[in-house]
């Protein structure tokens, strides 16, 4: 299964693919990986896929949004490596337009060797600190226009807060059915299902064993439950080192692909610094919790977006993307 592009386009073939199979390796909600590549003339569009949308977790697009701005901060640290500048020219609900100019004294963005690195591990962590002056490394990560990010030890009452939400929200999300059938659809439980489709959440991203569907799916079922889930979580919080959690200024497209950005941005200095993260979103997706966060956290009222936990692990198996091909 291809990403959908299509090129009428100034940059040679090859490197406008290569271009773009960097912009896919961005993070997605599900590995739904949610967006289509549109090239002419010296610009890239990276456009929404909304068929491709989690209508149940993300019913406002907001994660999918996300997703997009970080395929396009990976899209423009890419160009760097081409020796391409490359300008935002246009974000909207329709999507982004990015413009490149070929610049022969371009440098290679230091993070762009991290692109292909950068994987979300879901694992529970060695349980080892980030020391102090990485975490004010982190915190000086370029933040793009209406977006804020805080980091929080994982044992501290701000922290300890966050993970009561976690489970508060494995509570509503465990509990509703359509939320547990939206999972699975994007579940692959087998090698072959996942060739199939090149997406999703692939069993040995969890370390589970692949099986036959119609086996893997009742069984996987069994395990959706509010208690196994926060016991499962539980442990993977005690064994990281700190919470990061975004929010936006505004809750808008515009605001959400500029989180995305500074998510990646994050995302790539964290694996350079061989740190791990993964998401527990769960909080943010929950109406009524992200509005307790917004309320009583030191956020400014902001809204929150993408909870991160980080923290030190032994690498695990990569998301596959769909293959680009150029129509």
């Amino acid at each position: 299964m291809s990403t959908n592009t299509k090129q009428t386009s100034g940059i040679p073939a090859g490197e406008l693919t290569e271009l773009l199979a960097y912009a896919a390796k961005a993070p997605s909600g599900h590995n739904t990986q949610p967006w289509k590549f549109r090239a002419g003339g010296n610009t890239i569009e990276v456009l929404p896929r909304f068929e491709l949308a989690l209508p149940v977790v993300d019913g406002n697009y907001r994660e999918l949004y996300i997703s997009l701005g970080c395929a396009v901060e990976n899209l423009c640290i890419a160009a760097s490596h081409f020796q391409y500048d490359a300008v935002v020219t246009r974000q909207s609900r329709e999507g982004i337009t990015i413009g490149l100019t070929r610049n022969d004294a371009c440098e290679e963005n230091p993070l762009f060797r991290q692109v292909a690195k950068r994987q979300t591990n879901r694992s529970v962590y060695t349980g080892k600190k980030i020391s102090g002056a990485v975490c004010e490394a982190l915190q000086c990560v370029p933040a793009e226009e209406g977006v804020s990010f805080y980091l929080t030890d994982v044992d501290s009452p701000n922290g300890n807060r966050l993970a009561e939400w976690v489970f508060k929200g494995n509570e509503y999300q465990m509990g509703d059915p359509a939320f547990k059938n939206e999972l699975l659809s994007w579940m692959r439980f087998n090698a072959r299902q996942s060739a199939a489709t090149n997406d999703g959440l692939v069993y040995h991203v969890f370390g589970n064993p692949p099986l036959p569907r119609f086996l893997a799916k009742p069984i996987v079922s069994l395990f959706l439950k509010p208690d196994k889930q926060n016991k499962a979580d539980r442990e993977k919080i005690r064994s990281s080192s700190h919470f990061v959690l975004f929010t936006c200024r505004t809750d808008t497209p515009g605001t959400w692909i500029n989180t995305g950005r500074t998510l990646q941005r994050f995302l790539l200095r964290a694996t350079e610094t061989g740190i791990a993260c993964a998401y527990l979103n769960q909080p943010c997706e929950t109406p009524a919790l992200a509005e307790a966060i917004r309320r009583s956290l030191p956020v400014e009222g902001n809204y929150p977006a993408v909870l991160l936990r980080i923290g030190y692990a032994e690498p695990v198996s990569y998301s596959p993307r769909r293959e680009i091909k150029i129509a």
